[in-house]
């Protein structure tokens, strides 16, 4: 099984991590990270600070401040990124029981990263790890453009990470429920962090994030709208407390890849006809673990022979789904799963601005069963006009996937720099952005690095 390519949540197990220690760092000019010394990240249990001539990852590659593995599949071979962005970086992590995180040598959770340029624009973006990976997943996907753009940047690990995270916690729901109060402590940290560095709070700061980091922005934005002015949701993970969520619509995708469903079956719980050929990726990398572990952190008890990922030794068994999920009917457990996903449920109550963007053939968070459905609760809760919703046609869940489909399908980034500039006009210009819409692959031109959001002709969903 080739994994090189839209590498999944759960190759945050066996891909490589940043283990050596943090060397020190010497300004280069006058100026350049002032007020280092003076930086201390409030509750941090331990931090390191460095004074750097690049905080991108064309400067970052190779050192222990970024970890290029953790970003695997996360976007397009061709994704052309800024660089030459000077500044002081901060790594440190929040005191906690947990202890998954290997990065810096540290084998402790609540690791985060901050990065301050020395050009800042007056703003700050926060961000926590798309699926089960760390702090540094989304650097080139997130933090170069928005350190280039002259945002402060902060993002955390969750609090816990790869697939054993659901291991984290005494109660069904304690590890994700973690990863909200993680974002919310890191977003306050990083707020009085960047006050220290410019000598004021920042006069923006937006949530965003992938996957299961696009739920922290909805969380967050429902939760604590007082701390942001807005976010950018690119095809976050859906926990409603009777479903839909992930554990009504995958174990349709596990029962077809043990040869006990149809295509029908998916199609009924909201895969989309047209995404067939990605299934057989999906089928080996995702579908399987997923299930799991999820099942595992929500309903530890369903199966006791197969826990989660901790139910396999090697890759291939880890990722492998366990036979009892094909059969697994969220309705009918017992309250107490659903009072456990209740705990870390979306409502649709969002308090400040934001956008959503999802794939028409995302294989594993099928748009129809998630972003459909959470853009419909947004308008229930009476704050439609807070958000707008584009479908990106022939986007998928990682980009990555683009280098073997690029016939079939388009990478996301592109369109969620274009959505993240449309933000900060709204919340700052007060520019309305277009109505919710289909954005059509183009016909020609350059899809890696062009995307323009249009007015749109096609209703959404």
């Amino acid at each position: 099984m080739r994994l090189s390519r839209g590498i999944p949540l759960a190759v945050a197990l066996v891909a490589a991590t940043v283990t050596g220690p943090l060397p020190s760092a010497r300004a280069e000019s006058p100026g350049h990270c002032a007020r280092q010394d003076a930086l201390h990240v409030p509750g941090a249990a331990l931090q390191r600070t460095a004074c750097l001539p690049d905080l991108t990852t064309t400067g970052l590659a190779g050192t222990p401040y970024t970890d290029t593995a953790d970003q695997a599949g996360l976007t397009a071979a061709g994704t052309r990124t800024p660089s030459g962005v000077p500044g002081t970086q901060i790594d440190g992590y929040f005191p906690d029981s947990s202890h998954f995180n290997t990065t810096h040598g540290w084998q402790h959770d609540a690791q985060f990263v901050i990065r301050l340029p020395d050009r800042w624009n007056g703003g700050l973006v926060v961000t926590g790890a798309p699926g089960t990976r760390k702090q540094y997943a989304t650097d080139k996907a997130i933090s170069d453009q928005v350190l280039a753009l002259g945002y402060a940047y902060a993002a955390t690990d969750k609090g816990n990470n790869g697939t054993d995270f659901y291991r984290d916690g005494t109660r069904p729901g304690d590890a994700v429920a973690e990863w909200n109060t993680r974002t919310t402590q890191l977003t306050r940290a990083a707020r009085q962090v960047v006050a220290q560095r410019y000598g004021r709070a920042p006069r923006r700061t937006y949530m965003t994030g992938i996957s299961n980091g696009g739920y922290l922005t909805r969380w967050q934005l429902e939760n604590h709208p007082e701390l942001y002015d807005g976010g950018v949701d690119w095809e976050g993970a859906l926990w409603t407390t009777h479903g839909p969520n992930l554990l009504t619509s995958l174990p349709a995708a596990v029962a077809r890849t043990l040869g006990a469903a149809r295509d029908e079956d998916l199609y009924a719980v909201g895969f989309a006809p047209g995404s067939e050929f990605l299934w057989p990726y999906h089928e080996k990398a995702y579908w399987g673990v997923t299930q799991k572990i999820y099942r595992a952190e929500f309903d530890p008890s369903y199966d006791p022979g197969c826990p989660g990922a901790s139910a396999g030794t090697t890759v291939e068994q880890i990722l492998a789904p366990c036979a009892s999920d094909a059969t697994y009917d969220y309705a009918s457990r017992p309250a107490s799963v659903h009072r456990a996903v209740a705990r870390v449920a979306l409502t649709g109550r969002i308090g400040k601005p934001l956008i959503t963007l999802h794939g028409d053939l995302d294989a594993l968070l099928p748009k129809a069963a998630d972003s459909d459905v959470y853009a419909r609760m947004v308008d229930a809760r009476g704050r439609g006009r807070l958000h707008r919703y584009y479908t990106i046609a022939g986007g998928t869940h990682v980009d990555g996937l683009y280098d073997s489909y690029p016939g079939r399908l388009r990478p996301i980034l592109p369109c969620y720099r274009s959505a993240f500039t449309a933000l900060v006009s709204w919340v700052e210009r007060g520019a309305v952005p277009p109505a919710d819409h289909t954005v059509a692959r183009p016909a020609s031109g350059d899809v890696v690095d062009s995307c323009a959001l249009g007015t749109g002709d096609t209703p959404a969903g």
